[in-house]
């Protein structure tokens, strides 16, 4: 049997938090205490009135430690937080009574790209090897959305990113076309970069607060968007698209969650009266596997200007549920060639409504199947994106010497 490692695990996220940093964390280090490893979870907390606060959630030690709020507030109040984040939790922990504790591996997880400096001082102190989690590639994604310009601001993130990388030992990226960003970070011995699939666990079904049977979307095909609605989904096409589809009174579009686009979203499709479309407030992450069986179709998005890839959790937690997908994402994205290879659902990398409808038509279709769609999806979802693989994945690049 493999001997137990004492395992740190960073991140900015962590339940009671829904984001899906925080979910995919929440899975990590309960499959890791499964698989008999003694992981803690080391996260920031603004609304504590002391230094730290330690607790168990089931069966994973979790420390919380007092830092600057780096949610909900503007860019620049954000930034400031965030840069100042690693060195609070720092200062916090050395008050905590894990001050003197020693691992054999540190984890960590970004965005946020912030957290280098108490990575940094765990590793050394503990003389082990480290691992970070990367799933978005800022500040190059910011670039290619026109959020940032190629200027101060961005040279200050990327000097922020390039230290953080140089504390890994090992990166893990979502998908084999982001590993090129690596290839000079690689060419120090001993550093490694491989793909590390998201992951999610297959959740018990639990009843939740929708109720497609009750509203005007019963008895229709649902394509569902359960998360966060922000720039870089680009999801103004599943309006146009349900637009288009306004004569098919089979089908009907749902929307759940919330996000700086969420409130635009939902008074452009009142404004164009698409009387097949629904937006519904963020619901618990429990109530997920609930809401999924009652939907068809899962639907995902991602602005076309992306030249980095992308394997979202979000498309991880609709293989899970047995859903198959459409997709309006970036040409030349690795999850393209994912979904054709495995018949999981249909892909439109053009701004093309004409040839999303086609596609999403194509989906519809192929439902009078949905046994055999949603045995495919989750089976994909069982070999490639489960914790426990995740989990062997860390744990044996943190032994390698």
């Amino acid at each position: 049997m493999s001997t137990a490692m004492r395992i740190a695990l960073i991140a900015d996220a962590f339940p009671p938090m829904r984001t899906s940093c925080a979910i995919q964390l929440r899975d990590l280090s309960q499959e890791m205490a499964r698989q008999g490893h003694l992981p803690t979870v080391i996260v920031p907390s603004a609304a504590l009135h002391t230094p730290w606060e330690l607790d168990e959630m089931n069966g994973v030690r979790v420390v919380r430690l007092k830092a600057p709020r780096t949610k909900g507030i503007n860019y620049v109040r954000r930034t400031l937080g965030e840069l100042l984040l690693p060195f609070a939790m720092l200062r916090s922990l050395r008050e905590s009574p894990l001050a003197k504790e020693r691992w054999d591996g540190v984890v960590w997880y970004s965005p946020t790209i912030f957290l280098g400096p108490i990575v940094h001082a765990i590793k050394t102190a503990s003389k082990c090897r480290s691992y970070l989690i990367i799933r978005d590639i800022f500040p190059q994604f910011a670039v290619d959305l026109g959020l940032l310009s190629n200027g101060p601001v961005y040279h200050f993130f990327r000097t922020i990113e390039k230290y953080q990388y140089s504390v890994a030992d090992v990166i893990g990226v979502q998908s084999p076309g982001n590993l090129s960003h690596f290839d000079t970070w690689m060419t120090k011995e001993g550093r490694q970069a491989e793909v590390l699939q998201n992951w999610l666990c297959d959740s018990q079904v639990l009843s939740t607060r929708v109720a497609i049977s009750k509203g005007p979307l019963a008895g229709r095909k649902i394509f569902v968007y359960a998360g966060i609605m922000s720039v870089q989904q680009g999801l103004d096409i599943f309006l146009d698209l349900a637009e288009r589809l306004l004569d098919r009174k089979d089908i009907g579009f749902l929307f759940v969650g919330t996000g700086v686009n969420a409130g635009r979203l939902a008074a452009s499709a009142q404004c164009r009266q698409l009387e097949n479309v629904l937006f519904h407030d963020e619901i618990e992450p429990e109530e997920i596997p609930g809401l999924y069986r009652q939907c068809h179709v899962g639907l995902v998005a991602l602005d076309k200007r992306h030249k980095t890839h992308n394997i979202p959790g979000k498309f991880v937690s609709y293989m899970v549920g047995g859903l198959p997908v459409l997709a309006s994402i970036n040409p030349g994205n690795d999850l393209a060639e994912l979904i054709e290879r495995e018949g999981v659902g249909r892909v439109c990398t053009s701004n093309s409504v004409d040839e999303l409808r086609r596609k999403a038509l194509e989906v519809a279709d192929e439902l009078v199947n949905l046994e055999a769609v949603a045995v495919r999806c989750r089976a994909l979802a069982g070999s490639l994106f489960s914790p426990a693989t995740a989990v062997s994945q860390i744990v044996d690049a943190l032994r390698k010497r």
